[in-house]
């Protein structure tokens, strides 16, 4: 994301809008990610330091509206999928994704190691939203889910806006920094999906075996 699509479009936008309208942008893009991760929350709560640094918004607001808005969104995808998961699972189709004996495996890693595994995704783009969502699916408890996805998003959405405000000068720098650093940890998501699909593909042939 060298250059982001849009960027300086957005910024102009939330120049010209009342400062509610503008913490609403900033809420929603960022709670859309959880829905749709090709959304760029990161650039919303980027931008959103910039007009706090110059004056337009504050920047406790800012961050407090991301925050609030990516945990908030990301729960809520938590909390279906752990409504939902066990009848999903249960399909012709579900089977096909997990079978019971890989849920149960799933399930168990979600209850040693959840905690530290949502909160290190929640700082990683794709995983982000997978590893709360098969939380979800993997039954784990509420407040096992919520403690780390509120921390993490409170830490990560405070990077942002305080390189936002630190950076202001340059936007077109700082969004290009941005694109680096979210394309590298990409890369790192990447692999990370290429070990869990090492697993699930082992743990397929130990089924037939």
């Amino acid at each position: 994301m060298p250059d982001v699509p849009g960027a300086q479009a957005i910024l102009d936008f939330l120049l010209g809008i009342p400062e509610a309208i503008a913490y609403t942008v900033i809420a929603v893009g960022s709670a859309l990610e959880n829905i749709f991760p090709p959304v760029p929350s990161d650039t919303f709560v980027v931008l959103g330091a910039v007009l706090a640094d110059r004056g337009s918004l504050v920047p406790v607001g800012v961050l407090l509206s991301a925050w609030a808005a990516n945990a908030a969104g990301a729960m809520c995808v938590f909390g279906l999928a752990r409504r939902h998961g066990p009848a999903i699972f249960r399909t012709r189709w579900g089977r096909r994704l997990l079978r019971p004996h890989q849920l149960e495996r799933m399930s168990r890693f979600y209850e040693r190691h959840g905690l530290w595994a949502i909160f290190f995704s929640r700082c990683l783009p794709v995983l982000r939203v997978i590893v709360p969502t098969f939380a979800g699916f993997a039954g784990l408890g509420p407040v096992r889910a919520l403690v780390p996805i509120v921390t993490a998003s409170l830490l990560w959405n405070a990077v942002m806006v305080a390189g936002g405000i630190l950076a202001s000068r340059n936007v077109a720098r700082l969004l290009e920094l941005l694109g680096r650093v979210n394309a590298w940890l990409l890369v790192v998501a990447a692999a990370v999906l290429g070990l869990v699909l090492g697993w699930w593909i082992r743990s397929r042939r130990e089924e037939q075996e």
